[in-house]
């Protein structure tokens, strides 16, 4: 169990765990599809946890842009839609892999980035720490669930960017 319940800190945990394990996917002595597993479902949970619990919230704040959170949903999109790539590919450590994971690194480091300095900051000077602490609840309630269910598994993550698609 994370040491926080604030809802910004326990995404930077999470956007740090997601950098721990791009250096594990790239790296020829790490276990690169357990990485890629562990990565997998970890995107999957922590967007579908943001888009469902934490980003309607931060909707209702004037002083968060409700341009940046939509911006988020679709660069969660983005991200999918890389992340299916990589998991696509038959060879981890082949030519097409490092191709892929390089396009799934700049995906979700561009959305990290953004997501850091647009909507989190917002958050953490608009909203109010026990609201912040529920809302990090919630996430993680529904992140636990999204990691029950094996959300991260390759049909699910095709299902999702299928979805999004035709939306």
């Amino acid at each position: 169990m994370p040491q926080t319940q604030d809802v910004v800190e326990l995404i930077l945990q999470d956007h740090r765990r997601m950098e721990d394990l791009f250096r594990q996917m790239r790296s020829v002595e790490a276990d690169r599809a357990g990485a890629l597993r562990e990565f997998s479902a970890l995107l999957v949970a922590h967007a579908v946890a943001e888009e469902n619990e934490v980003y309607p919230a931060l909707k209702r704040y004037k002083n968060i842009d409700d341009e940046e959170v939509e911006h988020g949903e679709h660069e969660h999109d983005e991200g999918n839609e890389a992340l299916l790539g990589l998991l696509q590919v038959e060879e981890a450590g082949s030519e097409e892999w490092d191709s892929k994971l390089e396009e799934l690194v700049e995906a979700v480091t561009h959305h990290a980035d953004e997501e850091e300095r647009t909507i989190l900051n917002g958050a953490r000077e608009n909203v109010a720490m026990p609201r912040r602490e529920e809302l990090g609840a919630a996430f993680l309630e529904e992140r636990e669930r999204q990691l029950k269910a094996d959300c991260g598994s390759v049909e699910n993550v095709r299902r999702i960017v299928q979805s999004a698609k035709s939306s």
